[in-house]
């Protein structure tokens, strides 16, 4: 098992209520055999998302990632910081982050970000402060 402890591990925050989002992020922890990564389902750990500087909705908003260097970032940057600590994934995390695909990604992502916003938040749901 991994020895590095568990602040300097990389965070994944994560929709837990979101089924694809939960597909998504079973098949990475089933790769993740070594727990190189920790698994943050926001809808358990609001107060976490706190200590980490996110607010509920924002990070409903996009899938936010802590990387290991304490860096917090979002949308296709997440997904590079994740895949750069999945061996299987760290030449996908090496082709997106070339500017040009980069950006493409980016779009494509907040694309489908707010839809999956749309359809699992109203204003009732997702306005906790």
């Amino acid at each position: 098992m991994n020895e590095t402890p568990a602040t300097d591990l990389p965070i994944v925050f994560y929709d837990g209520g979101c089924p694809l989002c939960r597909r998504e992020i079973a098949h990475y922890q089933r790769i993740d055999r070594d727990g190189l990564i920790r698994w943050l389902d926001i809808q358990q750990s609001e107060d976490e998302l706190h200590a980490n500087g996110l607010t509920w909705e924002k990070a409903m908003r996009r899938m936010h990632v802590r990387d290991s260097d304490g860096r917090m970032v979002s949308g296709a940057d997440a997904f590079v910081a994740l895949w750069r600590h999945i061996p299987r994934y760290r030449f996908i995390a090496r082709i997106v982050s070339l500017p040009g695909v980069h950006w493409v990604s980016e779009q494509v992502y907040s694309a489908f970000a707010r839809r999956r916003y749309r359809s699992r938040c109203n204003d009732q749901m997702c306005s906790r402060s």
